[in-house]
């Protein structure tokens, strides 16, 4: 296969770094069925030759592209384009026109998205280039069972001295992103047909993938304290709990209530995963400590990610293990042939262990602290008429609950129209709460505003677009109103 058709030369004169544009065409090229499964890419020398490029970037790129499961490596074999069930194909094995080729832009205000502008895209190259010139061995190998030793120092050094976790590089397993974790976590801890109790309302995914385990779900719902704990005998193997900041109403559960799950661990022999997506984003004060720091019995599974701080694209997780847990979720791993690609491992633990990570991490908390509580700010004093908004000074997401007449999956549809990511507050509800959420009744009608992804200018336009799709709402005629909600 030539450059020719791989479609693609780089634009050196562009502000988007060459490995991404890399990526950004091989992408498009295998979600438009251009690049057929099993097929095989030019080899990285070849490829960086006719792009004029280092040998490096086009590494770079294919191991971006093998994280997030476009692609597939094997030793001798190079690098090949997964099958069709693992892409997004368009219907009908259409080719899209090529102005839709590109991956969709984040939404303005789009929850749960981190500023890929601020991302230290030069100090990443120059790790990845070092790791290609002294070890290049570790680019591809040198992982172990439960990922690369140095990452999993790294990992260890960083959930002690940010989240108060004692951990030991042992009890860390590097997982290619958190929906991986949460599933190897599922396997090895839930027995066949039971029971796995979710937060309500809660991150939809978690819900939908424990279902599709063949697990039974039961809702917990919220109250100031956080989630209400399970009965003991009610058959539940494992809770998932987000303890340092609920998602998606915000807030930390009382250190009472974090009590009152570990004792309900401790006497239903239960297990509790904690999912800490976004704790390095507390704005006030020190981080919480994690919950799994403080549970002397060892029945509390953390599970991090890299995504929020790092990169979206980057499919890069952990799970910080009990010792007694260390060999089962190994085993599990094993069992759904789970595996992080390399690449990214090596070039982390390289990045983590010369600090460019606390940089970038220290910068964008500086960052997203502002635009955080610009957010709250403009949503309080221009639209205390639609709603309310608290500040719980952590997180990347902020809820306009909004007043009983508004509607928010209305709102939110129109919202998205007008260019905005934007979500309805009842979309994460379940059954009740669901119904109450979409009538207003408990306080469960609101917006999900992302808070970190756009900058104040920006900001300020993607509210004044809010502004009129919730005043196109309300000047609507009665009938239409009732047909709305």
């Amino acid at each position: 296969m030539t450059v020719a058709a791989l479609g693609f030369m780089p634009d050196r004169g562009s502000d988007t770094p060459i490995f991404e544009q890399i990526c950004t065409a091989i992408r498009s090229r295998i979600r438009s069925g251009a690049l057929a499964p099993n097929e095989r890419l030019p080899a990285t020398r070849a490829l960086a030759t006719d792009l004029g490029v280092a040998r490096a970037t086009v590494v770079t790129a294919y191991e971006q592209l093998v994280a997030e499961g476009y692609l597939r490596s094997r030793r001798g074999s190079g690098y090949t384009v997964c099958t069709m069930g693992e892409v997004e194909l368009p219907p009908g094995g259409e080719t899209l026109p090529a102005q839709d080729l590109t991956e969709r832009p984040p939404l303005l205000l789009e929850a749960g998205q981190p500023d890929m502008r601020l991302f230290p895209y030069r100090a990443w190259a120059k790790c990845v280039s070092r790791l290609c010139r002294t070890r290049p061995a570790d680019m591809l190998t040198g992982c172990g069972r439960f990922g690369h030793p140095e990452l999993r120092q790294a990992i260890a050094s960083h959930v002690r001295d940010w989240r108060g976790l004692p951990a030991r590089p042992e009890q860390v397993l590097v997982t290619s992103g958190a929906t991986e974790a949460l599933d190897i976590c599922l396997h090895a801890l839930a027995t066949k047909g039971g029971a796995v109790a979710v937060e309500n309302p809660g991150f939809p995914p978690i819900r939908r993938f424990a279902e599709a385990q063949g697990l039974r779900v039961r809702d917990l719902s919220l109250d100031a304290q956080g989630a209400e704990v399970p009965v003991v005998g009610d058959g539940s193997d494992v809770v998932v709990l987000t303890p340092s900041h609920q998602y998606p109403l915000g807030g930390a559960m009382s250190a009472g209530r974090r009590q009152s799950f570990l004792a309900w661990a401790a006497e239903a022999r239960g297990w509790i995963v904690e999912d800490d997506y976004d704790s390095e984003f507390r704005y006030a004060g020190h981080p919480i400590p994690a919950m799994a720091g403080v549970d002397a019995l060892g029945r509390t599974v953390y599970i991090g990610s890299f995504s929020k701080i790092f990169s979206n694209s980057l499919r890069m997780g952990y799970i910080v293990a009990p010792d007694s847990l260390v060999e089962a979720l190994g085993a599990a791993m094993r069992a759904k042939g789970a595996r992080a690609s390399a690449m990214p491992q090596a070039a982390l633990a390289e990045f983590m262990h010369q600090g460019e990570f606390y940089r970038h991490l220290r910068r964008v908390r500086r960052i997203y602290a502002e635009r955080h509580r610009t957010l709250i700010d403009r949503l309080r004093s221009g639209f205390s008429e639609f709603g309310q908004v608290e500040d719980h000074q952590a997180g990347m997401q902020v809820v306009l609950h909004l007043r009983s007449d508004l509607n928010d999956l209305r709102l939110a549809e129109r919202a998205r129209a007008l260019g905005l990511g934007v979500d309805a507050l009842s979309s994460y509800c379940r059954g009740s709460s669901a119904s109450s959420a979409s009538s207003g009744s408990a306080g469960l009608n609101g917006l999900v505003l992302g808070a970190c992804l756009n900058d104040l200018d920006e900001q300020k336009e993607a509210l004044e677009r809010l502004r009129r799709a919730i005043s196109s709402t309300e000047k609507s005629p009665p009938q239409a109103r009732i047909l709305q909600t």
